[in-house]
Parts: C-alpha cells; structure tokens; sequence
C-alpha cells in the first residue's frame, strides 16, 4: 500500500463538494448497497460508521422502515447535512446522526445487529483500532460490511461534479491540491487487511474484490 498522509476527516470547507459528489451516486451506488443490506436479512438497529451525509443509512430505510440506523461522522457539517437529509425524507424517526470517532465509540459493548463502513477503511490512522471497536459493539451473531474504497470516487460524473461547485469549492479543492493534502486513494491489498481482521478478534470472516472494492463481510 502507498503511504499517503491520513487525513481522517472530511475538511469543512470541502463537505459540500464531497457532499456533491455522493449525491450524484445514490442511485450508482448507495442504493445497490442498501438493496444488498436489506437483502441479507439484516434487521435491527445498526451503526455507519464515515456516514457522510447521510445516503446510505437514509436508501435502507426506506426498502425497511423497520430498521433503526446511526450514523456518525468526524465532520460536524456533514452531519448537519446528514440530519437536513433524515428530515426531508421523512425519516428522523429511524435515523439518528451525530459527531463521532469510530475509533472510540461511545457505545455499550453488543449493542448493535449491524455495523458498516463505506469508503473508509483507507482513511484510517489505525485500522485495527477501528475494527476493535466494531467487534465490540456487536451483538454476537451480528455482522459487520467494510466496504473500501466506496465506488464513489469512479462512479461520480466529474463532468456534471464540477459544472456543481461552485467558485469558492473549486478554490478550495485547487488549494488543497497546492499543499498536497489532496492525495490518491491509497487501497488496501489482501495480504495487508488479514493481518488486521485476526487482530481485531473477527473469526469468520470473507474478503472479495469487485469492480476495485474490497468488500470484507465479518461475523461476530
């Protein structure tokens, strides 16, 4: 894996273009997770963790409004997007969105049926850390799908993606590009997440790459 610097948050001044850029992949890509979701029998009250604005947990509540979601996110605008999002859905009710550190969750152990985690992994200062903590709000028996990196970056149109920012977003992106804090995805391989996954306690678990993923499925 490439070294990049690890800048684990989304920097406020870029969460509307980042937000941009997920909503163009809702129907691409969050819904077919979401179907994927729903479909695997999956109920309860689960947890994304990197939510973002809020896409994800909003499509799997509306194929089961039986479903309980928390999201959270280290970036406070996003969040507030997230919960605009919930509301405009009609879905605050099931969805609850707030700032926080999937490195330290704040939640009891074995309280979750699901965890999950689109684009995020690659993010991460210490992955096992993160994966740790999602064993241990687990429910035994419950699942947890870390998806990464999340389609998103080679779904988007960036075509129609940039025609949408506006100039003070494409100021900052440039800048960002000037300093050398926008950086490449930097993907994780096979032989690099193993080690981490037997770290954090998983027993079974299946790994698969798709389309450039990698889609790693664990069971507590």
């Amino acid at each position: 894996m490439k070294q990049w610097i690890k800048i684990q948050r989304i920097p406020g001044v870029l969460a509307s273009c980042y937000e941009k850029a997920t909503r163009l992949v809702i129907e691409s890509y969050y819904s077919q997770v979401a179907d994927e979701i729903v479909s695997s029998s999956a109920t309860g009250t689960m947890l994304d963790l990197g939510t973002g604005p809020g896409y994800l947990p909003i499509e799997i509540v509306k194929r089961n409004p039986e479903i309980n979601i928390v999201g959270i996110d280290l970036s406070k605008k996003l969040i507030h997007m997230a919960q605009a999002n919930a509301a405009k859905a009609g879905l605050s009710g099931q969805l609850r969105f707030e700032v926080g550190n999937a490195t330290n969750l704040r939640f009891d152990d074995d309280v979750f049926d699901m965890v999950f985690s689109t684009g995020m992994l690659h993010s991460l200062r210490d992955p096992v850390k993160v994966l740790k903590e999602i064993y241990r709000v687990l429910k035994k028996g419950g699942q947890a799908w870390v998806f990464d990196p999340a389609k998103v970056a080679s779904d988007v149109n960036r075509v129609k993606w940039k025609a949408s920012l506006s100039f003070g977003e494409k100021f900052f992106l440039r800048l960002f590009k000037l300093l050398g804090l926008h950086k490449p995805i930097a993907t994780y391989h096979r032989d690099e997440v193993l080690p981490m996954i037997e770290a954090s306690g998983f027993k079974e678990y299946n790994f698969e790459e798709k389309d450039n993923e990698i889609r790693i499925k664990l069971k507590k």
